[in-house]
């Protein structure tokens, strides 16, 4: 009678420390990452400038758009926002798969700490941070010349939590496929690259224009904005252009898509090699 009534309670206690340290790792890793100079510059501090640069400090930026929804300061906050979120789903995701692939899968499973609590700690960690910069340019916006339909803020901050998760994917390859954190760092500097290709830095014209459709940016960059701008993107010298909204939906599922199978193949890859 002994042993079968402590058995349960040992399980719940276990249950219930496995709980706990959930809890706590989220906290810890949540400092961890807020601690770190280099994160928070990318991450904040930089799409915040940008976008008192690019935006706010313009002669242009009080413009009203087509939709009437809002002006130019906001379009351009939008953007900014999405690049902070986006860099900090991806150095998460990576540093995560860098972390597993390294033996720290191997230290949880002696613990109470299953994987599956873990990869949640890190989804937690990585939407708190994603928020982050949304708020903090969404601010600068509110206190200079951003301005856009009262339900569109929440509405667009959705939609860029929402798009950040594809980039959480795209993390997540690069961490398994090379694993090593300067890997991930690189992952997160080349979103520079792709988000001045994916027309979200600045418009574009000509051949680049046209190729910008088929980068991963510019559908969560698309659906981002979408609530604003109604699909209508400024070009440089050929008007604007408007865009139907299967498009970015369809490229976020092709891209989404095509990193997923590159996680998938990473974490084969990593399988074979034990």
């Amino acid at each position: 009678m002994t042993a079968t009534t402590t058995r349960p309670a040992a399980r719940r206690v276990e249950g219930r420390a496995g709980s706990l340290l959930n809890l706590r790792y989220t906290g810890l890793e949540l400092v961890r990452n807020l601690r770190m100079f280099t994160t928070l510059f990318f991450m904040i501090v930089l799409p915040a400038t940008m976008f008192l640069i690019f935006g706010a400090m313009q002669e242009f930026s009080d413009l009203e758009l087509e939709s009437g929804r809002g002006n130019v300061a906001a379009q351009i906050m939008l953007s900014m926002a999405a690049y902070g979120a986006i860099t900090a789903t991806v150095g998460t995701a990576g540093a995560a798969a860098v972390e597993l692939q390294q033996g720290w899968g191997r230290q949880l499973g002696l613990t109470p700490f299953r994987r599956g609590g873990y990869v949640l700690s890190k989804t937690i960690v990585a939407l708190i941070l994603a928020v982050l910069p949304i708020l903090a340019v969404f601010l600068l916006g509110i206190l200079t010349t951003a301005r856009m339909d009262a339900w569109i803020w929440p509405v667009a901050t959705g939609l860029i939590l929402l798009g950040s998760v594809v980039f959480a994917l795209y993390g997540l390859a690069f961490g398994l496929a090379f694993r090593s954190e300067s890997a991930v760092g690189a992952a997160s500097g080349l979103i520079v690259i792709l988000m001045f290709l994916g027309n979200a830095f600045m418009p574009l014209s000509g051949f680049l224009l046209d190729m910008s459709v088929f980068t991963p940016v510019w559908g969560v960059m698309q659906l981002a904005l979408w609530p604003l701008n109604e699909g209508v993107m400024y070009t440089m010298d050929a008007g604007p252009v408007t865009y139907a909204l299967w498009q970015p939906l369809l490229n976020i599922l092709v891209w989404a898509a095509i990193f997923a199978v590159l996680c998938l193949l990473g974490m084969r890859r990593g399988t074979s090699r034990r």
